[in-house]
């Protein structure tokens, strides 16, 4: 199986060790993972602040880039939500019945990195360590458009040394949005407030989630209120084993 790591352009800027997560993990299951250098963006924030025809090279880029993968995987819900289910559409509207083909082949080998690991490979005991208590966060738009339902507690579940604890009103925003945040701050504020709240009230020492962008959103809130809570991606977790530094 030929497979690629999308790290999308946020992980790649901020948080490049959740990428690594991805490759240290894939590899101890005995795959070796590909990285196309000339990865960029998916277009997904172009898309959603209304400049779609400006996403389209970003469609046209990555089609080509990912072409003849087996299975392309990535860290983010979100990502591989627009790559899935907008950038068909992107294609059809303001680009060539070449690209259409070209992302028709591409797109559905996207998976998330907990699809990937249960759907594809088929295992949940990934052989992970990590002896803290965990609360897991279920993104947007893991939970309502790729709809990965508890694929990810059950791999956590497997995690050995692990205290999840169920996070309580999971399902709720977080308030991040990417630009929501920016447009309505008060309203996300206000969504972030009552994240924070639950959060504290597992007494976990982690938050886990799949998108870096949820998790540095409800970590800031985190922070700011000095609650001692860490925060970790999935991937990050499941990467770690007995040994490694905590």
């Amino acid at each position: 199986m030929r497979v690629a790591l999308f790290i999308t352009c946020f992980n790649d800027t901020m948080f490049p060790q959740t990428g690594k997560a991805v490759v240290k993990l894939l590899e101890r299951l005995g795959h070796t993972v590909d990285f196309p250098a000339a990865q960029t963006c998916c277009g997904q924030m172009h898309f959603n602040t209304g400049y779609r025809p400006e996403a389209l090279p970003m469609v046209r880029r990555f089609a080509k880039v990912f072409a003849g993968y087996d299975a392309i995987v990535t860290p983010s819900g979100s990502c591989a939500g627009m790559i899935r289910a907008h950038h068909a559409m992107l294609a059809a509207r303001y680009g060539d019945s070449e690209l259409q083909a070209a992302v028709r082949d591409v797109a559905p080998a996207v998976r998330e990195l907990s699809e990937f690991l249960v759907d594809v490979l088929g295992v949940t005991d990934v052989g992970a360590y990590f002896p803290h208590r965990v609360t897991y966060h279920p993104t947007c738009h893991s939970l309502r458009m790729l709809r990965v339902g508890d694929r990810p507690l059950r791999l956590l579940r497997a995690v050995k040394g692990i205290d999840l604890v169920e996070l309580p009103e999971a399902d709720s925003c977080c308030g991040f949005g990417g630009t929501f945040a920016l447009k309505n701050p008060d309203v996300s504020n206000a969504m972030l407030a009552d994240k924070v709240h639950t959060v504290q009230s597992t007494r976990a020492e982690v938050l886990c989630a799949g998108d870096n962008s949820c998790l540095m959103h409800i970590g800031g809130g985190l922070g700011r209120l000095r609650t001692g809570v860490g925060t970790r991606h999935l991937a990050e977790i499941l990467a770690a084993a007995e040994g490694d530094a905590a």
